[in-house]
């Protein structure tokens, strides 16, 4: 058991739970020789029982005692509350007492208090119903002497006395009083409402206008029907003479006559101004109250009109000129009354002002009418679209007299959202709903047209019977490339503009993405177009590299002598495109497609140049060591970078380019032993394609009986557990798949076949650059599909084909393999299904091309669109 300071007790102990008296015998006397003290222990144990036995008996004691008071205690308590219970109940008895007597004590004093305001009450009504009779005698003969200032003062005073009166007319006299005062209430309506007609039918309007002023005075006191009725009479008895003249049967009704409402309604105003407007109280607004309704009959006549237009049965159809004409002479009158009768006037017609505390109220009253009617604008602003496409086409790309600078862009793409800005200015004024959207459309229709029709048609050659036309300029190409990013870029601010004009219920039918997505494959077709260049001056050089024999090589030296060329010759195109491009994501773009071309290229010639000896395939290796190291510094190759290029750009210059040295460094192993050059194919192309392997033994020599057991050994290494998530083909011999060599020279098709002729197998390459292919290739890439993105299938993950004909994405070990070997390509791959290529438009596949380099190339460092600084790349 614990003891108080919370040591659990030995069990020796006597306190203890678990006491054992032998083991506290045996601890006592642990040895014969302490017997002799047994008596004194027993005494002490004797002593001991006897003091507990004490303590035991006066603790029972005290809680007995303890028992006694507590009964004691409780009894008191209940006795207590018992007196407390008697005191209350006294008391509240002694409150009735005092409560019942003082109700008696003041019983008279309310009775008293009653009687005085039943008293004053009665008096109260009887001196208002003196003052009620006496102010309808007043009003009476005020009203026959039609001194209607003072009928004014004292028909409100009547008309609130007869209020308080509404709760008697149970009474006889007060029932026949208040049909008294009603009856005079109709009689001076109908007596100003004849004063008013008789006044204006004798035009005496000068003579009685202070009486006809106070009149309205009076119209105010009988409530808001009167005032409505006299308000509706002035409306309707001013514009008597302009509905009569201006009826829609009659030639001043016509839309022709236009001018000539709003001027004889401005000439109504001023004589409200000069000759009435004193008459009217200020805050009848009578002046705003005749515009409405002027503007509401003339509305409906309008409409009369257009319905009749467009159903003539001559089949002439509403003039455009006529109908805007109309419509922007409404506006501006719509605006000058918005001016006058508004608070804070307008900016402009389309846009409110957020200040104003009322909403505006002439917007739209007259020009309603036209609403419908306005798809003949839409109508017309697409003729005039359709005769700029073709004349755009026709213009040079820039001025023959005016210098080339690397941020020009084609003026007629300037010109072109001009007319954008104009039109939708305009028709934001005409109607910023459903035409707006129509609009819209319309805009979107010849921004696609302006892709294919202009900018593709400038990079594209233009052939005449049998004798091909010159290639484009480069600087053509280039200001293409400027172009196809301005359209983008603007696009894109259309959108928001349009969207900010338009109401906010058809916001979400306005999307330009689409034609922004569209330009951007115009650039991607560009940036392809000025790779090419680069391709076709590096054919000798590749030329070079498959008749130098590298079966005979001994030893390695430096780089060899076609590097050397190549290097010169892609320096200087580089250096001479890359200073026409002021935009570092295009130079970026640039740069990385052209690595991925020659690195495309190296892989396709190395099969070319067999037999290849293990000097050979280390000499290659060196070649390419010294290529990738030069191509690090493409990008800032221009005397004018003077930087240091992103490391960005140097890690995918590495990585595009190492996906050459599996290739060398297998082909440098011996065929002997056998096994080594089986490992190192499975560890560097590892892959299980015996007719990849069989092409590396070609490639070193071996003759076809050697081969067999080299292919026996492949098959045993490929068919072990460690070998057998290898794909079925290596995405490092990707470029193999897409040349055939036993084929002779081919036209390329596509935008992927720009890169093609030089990438898949130089061999396939004409000797000199044949202007036929290059423009036809760029349209053909658009309107026929592309496979890839730069180069169809090169260095990227293989496109399986199902027997459908449909592409099948690669296996999980295909994509692992694949990431690895050649991760860019796996990036920078932009696939069409072929089942879907017969039915892909050029429209779509420029936009699919758009945004798949927007993606590309926003990775570079900055915002897509913006010439931006480059980090880390």
């Amino acid at each position: 058991m614990p003891q108080g300071n919370g040591t659990v007790p030995n069990p020796s102990s006597l306190d203890s739970a678990e006491y054992n008296p032998i083991d506290h015998l045996n601890a006592i006397f642990p040895h014969p020789s302490t017997l002799p003290s047994i008596s004194k222990t027993s005494s002490t144990l004797s002593k001991y029982q006897d003091e507990i036995d004490r303590e035991i008996t006066t603790h029972v004691q005290h809680q007995f005692t303890s028992d006694i008071q507590s009964v004691q205690s409780i009894q008191a308590a209940k006795s207590d509350l018992a007196e407390l219970f008697s005191k209350v109940e006294d008391v509240r008895a002694r409150a009735l007492q005092t409560e019942e007597a003082i109700t008696e004590m003041t019983a008279d004093i309310k009775r008293l208090d009653n009687t005085k305001r039943n008293l004053t009450l009665s008096m109260t009504a009887l001196k208002r119903l003196q003052m009620l009779t006496t102010a309808y005698e007043q009003l009476r003969g005020l009203s026959s002497s039609r001194q209607y200032r003072d009928c004014a003062q004292l028909l409100q005073a009547v008309i609130q006395l007869m209020a308080h009166f509404k709760s008697y007319r149970s009474i006889d006299q007060i029932a026949a009083l208040s049909r008294n005062v009603s009856d005079l209430q109709r009689e001076l309506l109908e007596q100003i409402c004849e004063d008013f007609e008789v006044t204006f039918a004798k035009a005496e309007v000068a003579q009685r206008r202070g009486m006809l002023a106070e009149a309205c005075l009076v119209m105010d006191a009988l409530g808001d029907n009167a005032r409505s009725r006299l308000i509706t009479w002035y409306c309707n008895t001013q514009l008597r003479e302009y509905r009569q003249v201006f009826r829609a049967t009659e030639e001043a009704g016509s839309l022709d006559n236009i001018s000539r409402r709003y001027a004889w309604f401005r000439r109504m105003l001023k004589t409200y101004d000069d000759e009435h407007a004193v008459m009217f109280p200020a805050h009848w607004r009578m002046n705003e109250m005749l515009a409405n309704a002027f503007c509401e009959g003339t509305r409906e006549d309008f409409r009369n009109i257009l319905s009749k237009s467009v159903r003539r049965a001559d089949g002439h159809s509403l003039d455009v000129d006529l109908l805007l004409s109309c419509l922007q002479e409404t506006l501006e009158f719509e605006h000058t009354l918005e001016r006058r009768f508004s608070n804070t006037s307008r900016a402009s017609i389309d846009t409110f002002s957020s200040d104003s505390e009322r909403a505006p109220v002439f917007s739209q009253a007259i020009s309603e009418a036209f609403e419908p009617y306005l798809s003949v604008w839409v109508e017309a602003q697409d003729k005039k679209l359709s005769t700029l496409i073709p004349r755009y086409r026709q213009q040079p790309p820039k001025a023959p007299d005016e210098d080339f600078s690397p941020q020009m862009v084609i003026p007629s793409s300037i010109e072109l959202f001009n007319f954008y800005r104009l039109t939708l200015a305009q028709c934001a004024k005409l109607s910023p709903g459903p035409r707006l959207v129509e609009l819209s459309k319309v805009f979107a229709k010849y921004l696609d047209q302006y892709a294919q029709e202009v900018l593709l048609y400038y990079v594209s050659e233009r052939s005449s019977g049998q004798t091909p036309s010159k290639t484009p300029l480069l600087e053509d190409t280039v200001l293409v490339l400027n172009t196809a990013d301005y359209c983008f870029n603007t696009c894109t601010q259309l959108e928001e503009k349009i969207k900010n004009r338009i109401d906010e219920s058809a916001r979400t039918s306005i999307d330009l993405q689409s034609q922004a997505d569209a330009f951007m494959g115009i650039a991607s077709a560009t940036v392809r177009a000025l790779v090419r260049r680069a391709e076709v001056d590096v054919e000798p050089s590749w030329r070079e590299m498959r008749n130098t024999g590298w079966s005979k090589m001994e030893s390695v030296g430096d780089q060899s002598s076609w590097v050397g060329e190549m290097l010169r010759r892609i320096k200087g195109r580089c250096e001479e495109i890359l200073g026409m491009l002021h935009k570092q994501q295009y130079a970026r773009a640039f740069c990385d497609n052209l690595v991925d071309s020659i690195a495309n290229a190296f892989i396709v010639n190395i099969f070319q140049c067999k037999p290849i000896s293990e000097v050979g395939a280390e000499q290659m290796l060196l070649d390419s060591y010294v290529l990738k190291k030069d191509f690090e510094q493409l990008l800032t190759i221009n005397p004018s970078a003077n930087t240091a290029p992103p490391a960005g750009y140097v890690k995918r210059v590495n990585r595009t380019m190492s996906r050459i040295d599996p290739i060398l460094k297998t082909l440098q192993v011996r065929p002997s032993p056998p096994e080594a050059l089986v490992q190192a194919y499975l560890i560097h192309i590892a892959d299980k394609s015996d007719t990849n392997f069989r092409k590396f033994l070609d490639l070193k020599g071996l003759r076809k009986q050697d081969q067999s057991h080299l292919m026996e050994l492949f098959q045993a290494h490929r068919a072990s557990p460690r070998n057998e998530n290898l794909p079925q083909s290596s995405a490092l011999l990707a470029p193999l798949a897409a040349t055939n060599p036993s084929a002779g020279p081919t036209i390329p098709s596509g935008i992927g076949s720009l890169s093609g002729a030089a990438t898949l197998s130089s061999s396939n390459l004409p000797a000199r650059f044949d202007p036929s292919v290059f423009g036809n290739a760029i349209m053909n890439a658009a309107r026929d599909g592309v496979d890839r993105f730069g180069t169809p299938n090169l260095g990227g993950t293989p496109v399986a084909q199902t027997p459908s004909g449909a592409t099948s994405p690669p296996t999980q070990s295909q994509q692992q393999h694949a990431q690895a070997g050649n991760e860019h390509a796996a990036r920078a791959s932009f696939e069409i299904p072929t089942a879907a290529l017969g039915a892909t438009n050029l429209n779509e596949n420029l936009r699919n091309i758009g945004k798949f380099f927007k993606r590309d190339i926003g990775g570079f460092g900055g915002r897509f669109g913006r010439a931006v600084e480059e980090g880390g790349g």
